[in-house]
């Protein structure tokens, strides 16, 4: 196999689809590898008989070819493999949990084009892999060090579909909103995006009571993501304005994440989403040590409304793995990113844009307050983002000049409760600088000083 021997990225296996790794050659051998690493990380299976993973998919054309591949490795290690078909990224991990199956996978690239899929990996209890199981699955991929293993027989494992685990997800949905509460009375449009949740998002807030305008639910294998969801929430504001409707919800296409609407069709963002659940939670006490922790990219607003409020902010790297990992490391229970992953950790354990929504729901509801108002609760601040197109990614300490620059801009920034992130884009030939604060003049100041300085130095 001539591709890396670094597979894992991120958040899983990502790509293009049958293009390495991503394709059934490198599925099948993850799925052996997955299969004997979960096989021994416990010799008793939490099912007390033979071990077992779940396999669920979005709906991109690709995936069956995936889901067999990667199945005819897991059973081919003695491991019983539970399909439970299209569901999103948050039901797989609640069905891992639910089944009791020994780790759990879902075959999606989320909010990336059709063509396009990846492999991502459940432990037992529902949280994504730790570096180190990730690490053990990706050496065995590559070693051949279980090329021998070769059950035989009865043996071998056992397949099967479970039939009813949209229902079981429906259910575990609902019960994160109020008993006694319901959304008679509440007009939603919701956009699907052709993807995981095209039947599951409407179904549970229609059993809630609400009138449902649908879009994106008619997946054809090859629309996901297409002009629509939350990669192009545009489409969902329209609508709501069109409908008259109290709010809209997009999801992308694993509905892991959410942007949502206010009846006047303003979009409202993941900061936006943190700003009203974080402050209703402090104001109820139910926010784990007052502590929401959100990444880099969140606006710096966010955390100075959090603050005022009594709670504060931790901040980590990009990625809603890195908010996660932060969040069992401290005990919270709120976090998310600007882009729509909300984990609320007291219902379960990943991103997942229906619980988010509801919740949202349930302070609308409970409050009786249109969203546009619950949305004013916090105050952006100016943002500016710079990118200057560099010939080398030589390290910003190493310019002249720059760390000064860098250093001064920060202590100003500060004092106005802003903040200021200066980085290299990992993909493209770009430095990378985010200044926020209350008075944009002094972001512009910064910013063309700092950008020249790099400019100067390593500009194209």
């Amino acid at each position: 196999m001539n591709s890396p021997q670094k597979i894992f990225g991120t958040d899983g296996v990502r790509g293009t689809a049958n293009v390495e790794p991503v394709t059934a050659e490198t599925a099948l051998k993850l799925g052996r590898a997955a299969a004997y690493v979960f096989k021994n990380l416990e010799r008793q299976s939490r099912g007390r008989g033979r071990h077992k993973i779940v396999i669920g998919k979005d709906t991109r054309l690709s995936g069956y070819m995936l889901e067999n591949a990667i199945s005819s490795g897991i059973l081919s290690m003695g491991v019983d493999v539970l399909f439970i078909g299209p569901l999103p990224t948050p039901g797989v991990a609640y069905a891992t949990r639910s089944l009791r199956a020994d780790a759990g996978i879902v075959i999606t690239a989320s909010h990336n084009p059709y063509a396009d899929n990846g492999i991502k990996f459940f432990r037992a209890d529902g949280y994504k892999l730790d570096d180190k199981i990730e690490d053990k699955v990706e050496n065995l991929v590559f070693s051949g060090e279980i090329e021998n293993i070769r059950p035989t027989a009865d043996a071998v494992g056992k397949a099967v579909r479970i039939d009813d685990a949209l229902g079981r997800y429906i259910e575990f949905a609902k019960t994160s909103f109020p008993r006694g509460l319901t959304l008679e009375g509440v007009r939603i449009v919701v956009d699907c995006a052709h993807g995981a949740a095209y039947k599951s998002t409407p179904c549970v807030l229609r059993e809630l009571g609400a009138e449902v305008m649908v879009y994106g639910n008619q997946p054809n294998g090859m629309n996901i993501n297409q002009d629509c969801g939350s990669m192009h929430p545009e489409a969902m504001c329209r609508k709501v304005v069109e409908h008259k409707a109290h709010l809209g919800i997009a999801h992308d296409g694993d509905a892991d994440r959410v942007l949502l609407c206010d009846e006047k069709g303003n979009l409202v963002d993941g900061d936006d989403i943190m700003a009203i659940a974080a402050l209703d939670m402090l104001a109820h006490k139910t926010l784990a040590e007052k502590t929401l922790v959100t990444t880099v990219m969140s606006n710096a607003g966010l955390e100075a409304a959090v603050k005022s409020a009594g709670g504060r902010v931790i901040r980590t790297a990009v990625g809603d793995r890195n908010v996660i990992d932060e969040m069992l490391r401290g005990g919270f229970n709120f976090g998310g990113e600007q882009s729509g992953h909300l984990i609320f950790r007291d219902f379960g354990t990943t991103g997942d844009g229906l619980v988010a929504a509801l919740q949202i729901l349930r302070i609308v509801k409970a409050r009786q307050t249109p969203l546009s108002k619950l949305a004013k609760c916090w105050t952006r601040f100016p943002q500016l983002i710079t990118n200057v197109r560099v010939r080398e990614k030589i390290p910003f300490e190493q310019l002249d000049g720059v760390d000064k620059l860098v250093g001064e801009a920060g202590v100003e920034l500060k004092k106005q409760g802003g903040r200021l992130l200066l980085r290299y884009s990992g993909t493209e030939p770009k430095a990378r600088l985010l200044l926020e604060g209350r008075n944009a003049a002094i972001l512009k100041k910064w910013s063309d000083k700092i950008c020249g300085a790099i400019q100067k130095q390593i500009g194209v």
